[in-house]
């Protein structure tokens, strides 16, 4: 029982971080695949953006780049940082408008990301450089 509990114990942050970063990999990368650029660039640009379609691109790059580093475990405090300051811009553009739940209870709402906001914050105190 204890080589188990050991072997959870030392791969649970590694878990954790593999996992956040291929699920904003795969955000991005969907919006790439599905061509949703447009869409989204339309959105912010009824938010009062300038050059949404730059914003969006700036985004879905630093969301892509971001992940891959932050899978081989290069900068995770700092992306972290990034990747909260972009889960709170949701937050505040899109999600809060629409509630908390994600799905069942609601459409669309914060859940989800103030979950990711925590895993970011897990991931960033366990990365032991200083």
């Amino acid at each position: 029982m204890k080589k188990i509990e050991n072997f959870f114990s030392g791969k649970a942050l590694l878990m954790l971080r593999l996992t956040i970063a291929l699920m904003f990999f795969l955000h991005a990368f969907i919006r790439v695949l599905h061509n949703t650029i447009p869409d989204f660039a339309a959105f912010l640009q009824s938010k009062g953006f300038i050059f949404p379609v730059a914003v969006v691109w700036v985004i879905t790059v630093f969301e892509l780049a971001g992940s891959l580093l932050l899978a081989i475990g290069c900068c995770t405090r700092l992306l972290s940082f990034l990747f909260i300051l972009l889960l709170i811009a949701g937050i505040v553009l899109i999600h809060a408008s629409l509630g908390w739940f994600v799905g069942e209870h609601g459409t669309g709402g914060s859940e989800y990301s103030v979950v990711l906001i925590v895993a970011l914050f897990v991931i960033s105190a366990g990365d032991k450089r200083k």
